[in-house]
């Protein structure tokens, strides 16, 4: 089904480690709004959606996702490389470290590991589809304060890349959404079974 590329989708070339922005990138791999969620979501979801166009959607999106969790993993390798342990203690990195030394960890940067409860597969293309509308804003926002922390060229562009992604995400969901509501009755907008409409 699916053909891997052995390159990451936007280069990562971090030169200078740094613990501390880990502790708080770590959450768009592990976090409530983060890369493994959303593709864990859209792959499962697409087996309901109510047309191949919108199965297609669905599963161009988690695939995509799957390539955002190797670029976060990327950016997580790279800035935790080669650490010191007074650069762990001094940065706070020690609390991931016990536990995890610098392993890549689906985890959110508040500590609470990754949880299948941070999304939801429905079966109603209507609530699906806004339920991942909504995740990719969530997960622009999350972009856009790693931005506000980050200072690091090297760290800030691949998180750009990334944030754009979203963008285009929500576009294509909003696509998805236009083409199902295209094809269920107005009696029935949103009631997945028309029987309820009676």
């Amino acid at each position: 089904m699916w053909q891997y590329e052995k390159k990451l989708q936007y280069p990562v070339k971090i030169k200078e480690p740094n613990p501390a922005l880990a502790k708080i990138i770590v959450s768009q791999l592990g976090g409530p709004d983060g890369e493994l969620g959303a593709a864990l979501r859209y792959l499962s979801q697409r087996y309901s959606a109510p047309t191949r166009e919108v199965q297609a959607i669905m599963n161009d999106i988690g695939t995509e996702e799957l390539s955002h969790m190797e670029i976060i993993g990327t950016i997580l390798y790279q800035l935790t490389r080669n650490l010191s342990i007074k650069e762990i203690k001094e940065s706070g990195f020690d609390v991931y470290f016990v536990d995890h030394t610098t392993a890549i960890y689906p985890i959110a940067a508040s500590g609470v590991p990754f949880t299948a409860s941070y999304f939801q597969s429905k079966g109603d293309p209507i609530t699906d589809l806004h339920e991942d509308l909504a995740a990719e804003q969530k997960a622009r926002t999350t972009y856009d304060n790693i931005l506000r922390l980050a200072d690091d060229p090297d760290v800030r562009d691949p998180i750009k890349f990334l944030r754009e992604r979203e963008i285009v995400h929500y576009q294509r969901f909003g696509e998805a959404l236009r083409k199902t509501q295209d094809l269920l009755d107005s009696k029935n907008f949103y009631a997945f079974n028309p029987s309820f409409d009676k």
